[in-house]
């Protein structure tokens, strides 16, 4: 007997329901035989290679299945059970519920599976990848699939592949050109580097990647009108065209806060191509600074007689000293009419593309960054900018196109 009630299963055995119920039946039909119920369970369990414990419990329960005991039935026991898996599997469901409310909130009535995989990789390691894949409309050899698209990306559609490859082109795009393209600049870049794609594709990437071009803000009034001075005429009358270059220049400039105060910067345009042909960063608005860009447009230029010079109404631009400059030089003044930014359109429009695309986009210490920044901008946008006007090319380009159609009709002629 000694020997019997050593007898050990390995705790953790699992047993067959044929064998419990054996093991309970027997116990039952031959209890009578032993002095009492424990022996008979000490004995019928050594031999049949289990734990007198483990049969014990088994006596317990079928006798509470029998009524001769006091507590919960087995399929009392498997209801609650049940009821408890119910329970926690309701409330798993309801946190997942409450966290994809928030998370789809920007979206509509179906999210995008995009959406819903990055949902389900943020949560799968406290939930689960099946549980969340019930609750939302994705099944989960869907996530599967894309999750193994995302390791082996010969794995993934053409499209996807495709999006990659434009997203990398687009970003360089962007960034070389200083971060201010939008869909459209970079659109007709992608286009002259021989890519063919739609607007509308590169609107989408460039949303998804959070890309946009810069928008302009509103101006600041700087002309100070001197009404003692004489005015010249307006010789341009809004039309801001050219036939060649040299022919109609535009001049105005705007400010920059520092650090230190106040810098101004003026720029000298030339109409045909719309390239910046003189510019100068000054920490005050007198005369000299407004002279310096003009000479600068001389020097490089050279203009042959008959340039017209347009202004808007600025002390600075109807002073003796810049009056004699042009007149030195054989080029006509012209001034626009006083309080209509539409008369020096042009001079404006150049004001608001430096302003929304340099001065507005970080803070400025000192006049000498700016001034190198301005210098960088300005280099850029006559060799690189795309403008609209020019048929999407810059205006260096726009001028060598000119100047090699007048060459040809020379020697044509």
């Amino acid at each position: 007997m000694e020997s019997e009630g050593k007898t050990r299963k390995p705790t953790g055995t699992r047993y067959s329901d044929e064998v419990r119920e054996r093991a309970i039946r027997m116990v039952f039909e031959h209890q009578h035989e032993y002095q009492t119920q424990g022996a008979a369970i000490r004995s019928i369990a050594s031999k049949m290679g289990m734990s007198r414990e483990t049969l014990r419990n088994w006596i317990i329960q079928a006798e509470r299945d029998r009524g001769q005991r006091a507590g919960a039935t087995t399929s009392e026991l498997a209801r609650l059970k049940e009821l408890e898996r119910e329970n926690r599997e309701l409330r798993t469901a309801n946190e997942i519920l409450r966290k994809a409310s928030a998370y789809f909130a920007p979206g509509g009535a179906r999210p995008p599976i995009e959406a819903m995989i990055a949902f389900i990789d943020e949560h799968r390691d406290v939930y689960g990848i099946e549980p969340i894949c019930r609750l939302l409309p994705i099944a989960p050899s869907t996530y599967y699939r894309h999750a193994g698209r995302r390791s082996d990306p010969e794995q993934w559609p053409a499209r996807a592949r495709r999006d990659a490859e434009l997203k990398a082109l687009i970003r360089a795009i962007w960034e070389e050109n200083f971060g201010v393209y939008g869909v459209r600049k970079v659109w007709r870049q992608l286009l002259r580097d021989g890519v063919k794609v739609a607007r509308c594709t590169v609107a989408r990437l460039m949303k998804v990647m959070g890309l946009e071009g810069v928008r302009r803000g509103r101006r600041i009034k700087t002309t100070q009108r001197d009404d003692a001075v004489p005015c010249p005429l307006d010789r341009v009358k809004r039309q801001f065209r050219a036939e060649r270059p040299n022919a109609l220049w535009v001049a105005d400039f705007t400010y920059c806060w520092t650090w230190s105060g106040f810098v101004y910067v003026a720029f000298v345009t030339d109409v045909f191509a719309r390239r910046i042909v003189g510019w100068r960063v000054s920490a005050s608005m007198k005369t000299d600074f407004v002279l310096d860009a003009l000479n600068q447009a001389l020097h490089d230029r050279q203009p042959p007689p008959g340039l017209i010079h347009h202004s808007d109404h600025g002390s600075q631009y109807l002073s003796i000293r810049y009056t004699e400059r042009l007149v030195d030089v054989g080029v006509e003044p012209s001034v626009g009419t006083v309080g209509d930014s539409y008369d020096n359109a042009l001079a404006e429009t150049i004001n608001g593309l430096y302003k929304a695309e340099v001065v507005h986009r970080r803070s400025w210490r000192t006049l000498q960054d700016v001034e190198l920044a301005t210098l960088e901008w300005v280099h850029w946008y006559n060799h690189h900018r795309l403008l609209g006007p020019l048929g999407y090319v810059s205006p260096a380009e726009a001028e060598e196109v000119y100047n090699r159609n007048l060459v040809r009709s020379a020697r044509a002629a």
